[in-house]
Parts: structure tokens; C-alpha cells; sequence
């Protein structure tokens, strides 16, 4: 009788009884629009994250610098941002790169206001450019154009105005700097408004250099390394859905971004192909990283990269 009463007991725990409760992340972005970053979004809508028993807080900062900030101090579990973070691992900021996520910067551009006279990267010489904040891919990048047009230093001065559109425009139309480098599809918006312009891509003087990232906390690495994996696959079908499902990825960015379905579309075509495929750090994205580090004097030397990720999460 007894053995009986287990048994019903059992089955209606199987059958009826509560699920076990996903496992909560907290996921930092490091910008709340830039394409490379917000697949986390479009998966987290999609269902796949949960699909892979994860429930996901995702919590948007303005610049790399503010999300490193936020995993030293125990904030955030996962890190949504770009390669340049890596330096801060080197630092001391308790946290590893655990997917190389994109590779090259096609949503990025050199913007200016619609009324500059600039009309070449040669003619930013002894101008002001906005970035995001110090530390940050966008800070990086302005030091690659000077470097790639064998500027001086002081050559381009560096202003940090944060990620948002408004602060961009705000920017422009105060003159506080002559250009920007921003999100492509923020500049493609601005021409049709007629309050700024491409410049020029990114592309044009940077190449693979990791341009994303995501990185988990050494506390979660340690403590649910299943989570960490589970992160990573769902990552990584997210990505194929994408590449699956342009019509459903733009309506799921648009609200993100701000910005209409007819600029997501266009975007969506100019970057799909930046994204890697199963999260592979690239040794030439390494080896670009490494020299940048010690360009942008967040290393006195050449940095072991090896201590700075891990392969080991990526799906085999």
C-alpha cells in the first residue's frame, strides 16, 4: 500500500509537478544598440535562451569601460561587449573572454554632421573625435585611424560624448566634436534626417580585430560552469537563426536600436557576415588585439593572450 502511494506520488511529480526554475543571468552589453551586442536581445526574444534553461537580465551600459566596471564589482555574470575589453582582464577584472562573437566592423563608421565640410578620413587631422568613453572599442579605433593614416600623437583629439543618438547629434549640431565613430545604421538614419553622414566605414582602415566578445565572471566560470556552456550555445544558435530568419532578426532589433525596420534591413545586409560561427578566438584578431594593447598604453608589453580566454565553453 505504501510502495503504491510512492509510486502515484512520484508520477505526480513528473507529470504535473512544478518545473525546475531556469538558471538567472545578469548580461551586461557594453552599448545598448551596436549590432555585434544585441543578438543577446534577439535570442533572448526568440526563446533560445530559454530554450537552453536560461532566463536572462540584460542590463544596457553606455561604453565597454562602464560594463567592466559592472563585472569587477560583482554586477553582472556575462559581458556583451568588444575584444579591446580583453586588456581588462589582463588588469584584474575577474572576468574571461569566452567567445570571439564577431570579427570586423562593418556597424561601425566615421559619422560627421550634415553640415561639416570634412569629406575624407585625411581631413580629420587636427580634429576632434567623438568616442564612447576611455578604454572603450570606439577609443581604440580612433587611435587605429591615427595610426593608419600615420598621424602624430595629439593629431586627433578624443572626446567622450557615450553611445547614445542624442548625444551624437547633440554633439554635432554643438560642433563639441567634428566627427564620431558610431553605429553605421545610427548615420544611415541621421542622412535621411538630414542632421549627419557616413563618412567612411570603419572597414576602410581596420581589419579582423575582434570586434566582439562576450566574456563570463571567474565567480560564474567557477561556480556554474554549465551556465557559462549553456550561454555559449545559445549564443551560437542565435547567430544561425539569424542567419536564418532575416524578416523575424529585424523586427526584433528595431525596438532594441530605435531604429525602423527599413534601417535594420539595410543594416542586417551590411553585417550578417561579420558574425563567426561557433565563437572561435582568430589568431589575427589576437594578434591585432595584442599590439593595440600596448599602443593604447594598457600594457607596458606584449601580453600573454592566451591567459585572457577560453576556448573550452565553445560548442564541439
Amino acid at each position: 500500500m505504501r510502495t503504491g502511494t510512492a509510486l502515484i506520488c512520484l508520477l505526480g511529480v513528473a507529470l504535473g509537478g512544478p518545473a525546475l526554475a531556469d538558471t538567472m543571468l545578469t548580461v551586461g552589453k557594453a552599448a545598448p544598440n551596436a549590432d555585434p551586442i544585441i543578438p543577446v536581445n534577439v535570442g533572448y526574444k526568440a526563446g533560445i535562451f530559454k530554450k537552453h534553461g536560461l532566463d536572462l537580465k540584460i542590463v544596457d551600459f553606455l561604453g565597454g569601460s562602464k560594463m567592466d566596471q559592472a563585472m569587477a564589482a560583482g554586477a553582472i555574470d556575462i559581458g556583451d561587449g568588444a575584444g579591446t575589453e580583453m586588456a581588462f582582464v589582463a588588469k584584474g577584472v575577474p572576468m574571461l573572454a569566452i567567445c570571439e562573437s564577431t570579427s570586423t566592423f562593418p556597424f561601425l563608421s566615421v559619422g560627421v554632421g550634415a553640415d561639416s565640410p570634412l569629406k575624407t578620413l585625411a581631413d580629420l587631422k587636427g580634429k576632434k573625435m567623438g568616442i564612447s568613453s576611455t578604454g572603450s572599442l570606439t577609443d581604440w579605433l580612433a587611435h587605429e585611424l591615427a595610426r593608419h593614416e600615420g598621424w602624430a600623437p595629439g593629431d586627433l583629439t578624443e572626446v567622450a560624448i557615450g553611445n547614445g543618438a542624442a548625444g551624437d547629434i547633440a554633439a554635432f549640431r554643438t560642433h563639441q566634436v567634428d566627427a564620431d565613430i558610431g553605429t553605421t545604421s545610427l548615420f544611415v538614419e541621421m542622412e535621411a534626417e538630414k542632421t549627419g553622414r557616413v563618412l567612411a566605414p570603419v572597414t576602410d582602415f581596420e581589419g579582423p580585430a575582434a570586434s566582439g566578445a562576450l566574456f563570463a565572471s571567474t565567480h560564474l566560470i567557477d561556480t556554474n560552469p554549465d551556465a557559462v556552456r549553456a550561454f555559449v550555445a545559445a549564443w551560437v544558435e542565435t547567430i544561425d537563426y539569424m542567419r536564418a530568419h532575416k524578416a523575424e532578426t529585424v523586427k526584433y532589433e528595431s525596438p532594441v536600436t530605435g531604429f525602423p525596420e527599413s534601417v535594420m534591413s539595410r543594416e542586417y545586409d551590411m553585417t550578417i557576415g561579420m558574425f563567426t560561427k561557433h565563437c572561435e578566438f582568430d589568431p589575427q584578431s589576437l594578434a591585432t588585439l595584442q599590439r593595440a594593447f600596448v599602443d593604447m598604453k594598457l600594457a607596458t608589453g606584449p601580453i600573454d593572450m592566451s591567459k585572457l580566454y577560453t576556448d573550452k565553453f565553445i560548442p564541439k
